[in-house]
Order: structure tokens, then C-alpha cells, then sequence
């Protein structure tokens, strides 16, 4: 079934393969959405041919929506060299501050083991600054919304970073502070060890 499936994302991937310049059109821009739902889906194969395909499409791509979302696959599966392509996005494109934030939430979003350690070490990064919102939603606030597992780990750790950075942030711009401080919201909905761990922060 497995090798059933794959292949018929396969063929739909290659069906919705766009052929020459990129064009900015519906029909393009449906066929772009379609192959990059199929990568997802095959990247959960252990083919180690559609790892190649994964990088390969990242590699030839002609634009940010391809280059991207095998980008982010790539890294959040931690393939090999994930790191080195990582460092050759964040070359080609560190002045693009739009781009960048966009570099952030691939990291932080992340799936892969040690995602929060990382987060923390972003924060340090030159590309990064707390004063600037942007950049700490693309991060801290991406971190927090949509990394679920991450976040809500029973060790409280992911608690306790976003309550750190609600304290510093503050005395920034309290405007994010707020923002960032209302993931917590939802407390009442998780389980009772979750629940606890939130209402310490």
C-alpha cells in the first residue's frame, strides 16, 4: 500500500511539474501548491530517492515558493547536510529582511529533536534582534503559535521560555509582549499536568 501510494504522489508531483520562467499566474501558482503537498506527503517515504528529489527541487528551483518549501522539508526531516543549505539560503538571501523572517519560522516550526535549544540559539544570531518585532514573532511568536509539540513539551521548558521573553519584552513594546503572552489563552482546553505548567509561568 505504502509503495501504492508513493507512486501516485509521485505521478501527481510530476503532473503538477512547472516547465520554464516563472510565471505569477492562478493556474501556475495551483500547480506550484499541488507539488509541494505531494513533496510533503513523499517525504514521508524512507526512499532515499525522494530525499534526492526533495534537495534536487531545492537546488533547481526558479522560485520562493519551491526553493522554500523543499528548503523547509529538507530541514525539518534533518537530512543530511541540512545544515549546509540552511547556511547557503541564509547567504543568498540575508539582506532580504521579508526572507529572513521567513528563515526563522523554518526553524523554529521544526518538528526535528531539539528545536527549542535551537530557537534559544537563534536568538543570538546577528540576523536576529529582540527590539524588532518582526523578527521576534518570526521566531519566538512562531515558536510558541505553531510548534505545538515543541512547545507544550511536559519538561514546561517551552512554558518557560516564551514566559522569559514576554518579561524582557515588556519593557520593549509591550504591544508584542501582549500578543506573545496570549498563546497562553487557551490554557483551560489541555490536560491537567499542561494546565499547571502554564499557570506557573
Amino acid at each position: 500500500i505504502a509503495n501504492a501510494l508513493e507512486v501516485e504522489f509521485l505521478s501527481v508531483y510530476n503532473q503538477n511539474f512547472v516547465e520554464g520562467a516563472y510565471k505569477v499566474e492562478s493556474q501556475d501558482i495551483a500547480k506550484r501548491s499541488m507539488k509541494n503537498v505531494c513533496l510533503s506527503y513523499l517525504m514521508s517515504s524512507s526512499n532515499p530517492d525522494i530525499k534526492r528529489l526533495c534537495k534536487s527541487q531545492y537546488q533547481d528551483a526558479n522560485n520562493m515558493t519551491d526553493s522554500f518549501s523543499a528548503l523547509s522539508l529538507y530541514v525539518h526531516h534533518k537530512l543530511e547536510g541540512y545544515n549546509e543549505l540552511l547556511m547557503e539560503f541564509y547567504e543568498k538571501w540575508y539582506t532580504n529582511a521579508l526572507v529572513m523572517d521567513k528563515w526563522f519560522t523554518l526553524q523554529a516550526t521544526s518538528p526535528a529533536f531539539g528545536t527549542l535549544e535551537n530557537v534559544i540559539e537563534l536568538m543570538d544570531h546577528s540576523s536576529f534582534s529582540i527590539k524588532n518585532p518582526n523578527k521576534v514573532r518570526s521566531l519566538i511568536g512562531a515558536f510558541a503559535s505553531n510548534n505545538l509539540p515543541h512547545f507544550h513539551q511536559l519538561s514546561g521548558k517551552g512554558y518557560q521560555f516564551l514566559a522569559d521573553q514576554v518579561l524582557i519584552l515588556n519593557k520593549l513594546n509591550p504591544q508584542v509582549a501582549s500578543r506573545l503572552v496570549s498563546v497562553f489563552n487557551t490554557w483551560t482546553k489541555f490536560d491537567k499536568p499542561r494546565r499547571e505548567l502554564m499557570q506557573k509561568q
